[in-house]
């Protein structure tokens, strides 16, 4: 998968075919699969949830929970890249308050659909269409960049990187709850099912760091890492977003399983630098 416009096809139908799954789906092969696993795998707790639609939570699709442990403040403005059905939109919402805004970006139309269906009685968000390499917000606009387990799925991060550094106000920072990974064989990096499922597209975490750094960031760092086990692995490409039947139970999950201590969840953080003088 090294085509951009066929990666962003690719990951665009899995995640549509996902989150147009019914919420009472079970896994295709070894036992009931529920969604909204991820959710509560990724650090939600119950009182997170509690009170968010039903639909954002099953059709999370996240490693992280970067609105818990971010600072953001009432009044400030948090874009979240890949915002999905809208969990964090919802949650950074209840943050910013009735003075500050939320604004998402997705590429899926279905998510879009199901995003602003989520927070449609929520006043301070608003829902836009762009790629995560091109994003659809104005230079210097932002408090807080937020994402989960999405610049992964990007076939150009250091873009992605550069347009965080460009949205954020001087002084802005990142959260960004995402998947690193080491040393992946060739054939789990060619495999389009694990790319769907957040692991053979991402990068080394050294990488990542560095393509912050490069993008003009300052203070980068990884605040907490969450190694995966072959078991969490498998669970997460079979009923998280089985992207065809090949996904669910043949070859794909088996690779998964064997990438344990390769594949874990970082949160990762970073600052603009403020304005001078």
């Amino acid at each position: 998968m090294t085509n951009q416009p066929d990666i962003r096809l690719q990951v665009s139908k899995a995640y549509a075919e996902a989150v147009s799954r019914p919420v009472s789906n079970g896994g295709c092969c070894s036992g009931p699969s529920p969604k909204g696993v991820a959710a509560r795998a990724a650090g939600y707790g119950e009182q997170d949830l509690a009170g968010l639609p039903e639909d954002a939570v099953a059709n999370a699709f996240g490693c992280g929970n970067p609105v818990a442990f971010s600072e953001v403040e009432e009044g400030e403005v948090v874009l979240d890249l890949g915002s999905g059905a809208g969990l964090d939109l919802l949650l950074a919402a209840r943050k910013v308050g009735p003075t500050g805004r939320v604004i998402g970006v997705d590429m899926t139309p279905e998510m879009l659909e199901r995003a602003r269906r989520n927070v449609a009685d929520q006043a301070n968000i608003e829902v836009r269409q762009g790629f995560i390499e091109e994003l659809p917000v104005e230079d210097c606009s932002v408090d807080w960049v937020i994402s989960n387990c999405v610049i992964n799925l990007s076939p150009d991060k250091p873009r992605v990187f550069r347009e965080i550094a460009r949205v954020l106000k001087p002084g802005g920072r990142m959260r960004v709850s995402d998947i690193v990974v080491q040393d992946l064989p060739e054939e789990v990096r060619r495999d389009p099912a694990l790319y769907c499922s957040c692991i053979s597209g991402a990068i080394r975490e050294e990488e990542y760091l560095q393509g912050l750094r490069a993008a003009g960031l300052q203070e980068v760092q990884v605040l907490e890492r969450a190694v995966y086990s072959g078991t969490t692995l498998e669970d997460f490409v079979k009923s998280e977003l089985p992207v065809n039947q090949r996904s669910c139970c043949g070859p794909s999950a088996d690779m998964a399983r064997s990438l344990e201590g390769r594949v874990w969840s970082a949160r990762f953080a970073a600052r603009k630098a403020p304005a001078a003088g």
